[in-house]
């Protein structure tokens, strides 16, 4: 193996890591790194590659992290089906629409959602209130959110946990514990369609996204042994983490309107 390759795949490695890491000990925001994480660091210079390859990984990482959820009984599997099965429709549309736009518009966008997320950690999540799931409708409810969440997602290649919480508890009336387990299939979900239409296009790093989900278990395992331990420390992390994304997305905004 070449040394360049040789040190980008230990680079993919801690960046996933450090992606891993972070999304275990917060709880969410950390896959709205790994693009900018992917073209800064990695060297992926291809805006659409770096977010098909992000999609990929981001897809694995939900189905590793939903295992143990669903062993806890914290996935309402009904809901989970129904808000998938509209999700990747839009994740399809979404990431259809991406790949079409330029590559630099692509980023001042996502710099922009970097900073809504950024926002929104530190506004942090609700407790949601008792459990009241299913509401009224639920079923369309859910089928609406989800498509519009697929949508978000496809087109930027993310996650989108901050978004999917919070809809499938307006939707459905569930309980937070029981949201967060739920949403990681809608991220697999979503994350996997969008990454199949970047595959079809030959928009993904394999290697690097190999190592880049390697990186993200260890992180993930590494983090969840420190979130009980720093759990007094939520709070203040997620604004320290908030604060990371929002310089990261003025770096984006700078060089993308350079450029």
């Amino acid at each position: 193996m070449p040394a360049f390759d040789l040190v980008q795949t230990l680079i993919a490695i801690a960046c996933g890591s450090a992606v891993g890491f972070s999304l275990a000990l917060i709880g969410g925001g950390g896959s709205i790194l790994a693009v900018p994480l992917l073209l800064y660091v990695v060297g992926v210079h291809d805006p659409h590659l770096a977010i098909g390859t992000s999609a990929l990984a981001v897809a694995v990482n939900a189905f590793a992290n939903l295992i143990p959820h669903a062993r806890a009984g914290h996935v309402r599997w009904k809901a989970a089906f129904i808000f998938a099965a509209t999700g990747v429709v839009g994740a399809f549309i979404g990431s259809t629409i991406g790949k079409a736009v330029n590559g630099q518009r692509l980023l001042v966008l996502f710099a922009l959602l970097m900073i809504v997320v950024a926002v929104l950690m530190v506004r942090g999540r609700g407790r949601g209130g008792p459990d009241r799931y299913p509401l009224p409708h639920t079923n369309p409810r859910l089928a609406g959110v989800g498509l519009g969440a697929g949508a978000l997602s496809g087109f930027f290649g993310i996650g989108g946990g901050f978004l999917i919480v919070p809809g499938l508890m307006l939707a459905s009336g569930m309980e937070i514990i029981h949201a967060i387990g739920t949403s990681l299939f809608a991220v697999g979900a979503f994350g996997l369609t969008a990454a199949v239409n970047y595959a079809r296009s030959g928009l993904i790093d394999w290697p690097v996204a190999g190592a880049f989900i390697g990186g993200g278990v260890v992180g993930g395992w590494l983090g969840a042994l420190g979130a009980k331990r720093l759990a007094k420390t939520r709070g203040a992390l997620n604004i320290v983490f908030a604060g990371v994304i929002v310089a990261v997305a003025v770096y984006m905004l700078v060089r993308s309107l350079r450029g």
